[in-house]
């Protein structure tokens, strides 16, 4: 399938996903990798793992319009060779998207909704946040939450952040798509991010972009 979606959101980010339907070789023709990522590739035993991390250069190489290298600092934050964008990745089942942005910091996160995240709410869902309680919409909220915290997770260079403690989202009703505000309380203090989501099939994507 790959490339499904590259569009401008949030201002001057650029949002890109792609579905994985291909088999490795597909993909893999596709590249041009140095030793370093050959090496990298061929430490993933799962084939599924192999797949995910393929299809990840093969969608920043269509979002950039050139063969761009990712590399990741100590907290496995990624980052373009040459530092000409700013980038937030996530995957999940037969999805990867990227989050790009020249002048801000970026964040995102998408799930496949396949079990009863219910189960673990307690985990991330705090006393300041809003739940519905109507059935048809209750999984979706809730994997709204934790898409958009993981989101801030990442924007936030993945420190000194508790999904529970540190992280809140203002109450919102859900729909097929929104605007919601998310506040991040940490050690540096306290910060306000508008986050974005939308439904897509049955995967919950949020991203988050701020200078």
């Amino acid at each position: 399938m790959g490339l499904i979606v590259k569009e401008n959101v949030s201002g001057n980010c650029v949002l890109g996903m792609w579905e994985i339907k291909e088999d490795f070789d597909s993909l893999y023709s596709g590249l041009r990798l140095d030793d370093e990522e050959h090496e990298r590739l061929n430490s993933f035993k799962n084939e599924g793992r192999k797949l995910e991390w393929l299809s990840v250069r093969n969608l920043i190489n269509e979002m950039t319009g050139r063969e761009s290298k990712i590399i990741y600092n100590a907290e496995r934050k990624p980052f373009l060779k040459g530092n000409s964008y700013s980038i937030s990745i996530s995957h999940s089942h037969h999805l990867t998207s990227i989050l790009l942005s020249k002048d801000k910091r970026v964040g995102i996160d998408l799930e496949y909704m396949s079990h009863k995240i219910s189960k673990v709410s307690f985990k991330f869902i705090n006393e300041q946040e809003f739940i519905t309680e109507d059935p048809a919409l209750n999984r979706f909220h809730l994997y709204i939450h934790w898409c958009a915290k993981e989101a801030l997770y990442k924007i936030c260079d993945k420190q000194d952040i508790n999904f529970r403690e540190n992280l809140t989202l203002f109450p919102f009703s859900p729909s097929e798509e929104g605007r919601i505000k998310g506040r991040v309380l940490n050690m540096h203090g306290i910060e306000d991010f508008p986050l974005f989501y939308k439904k897509y099939n049955n995967y919950a994507i949020v991203w988050t972009c701020k200078k």
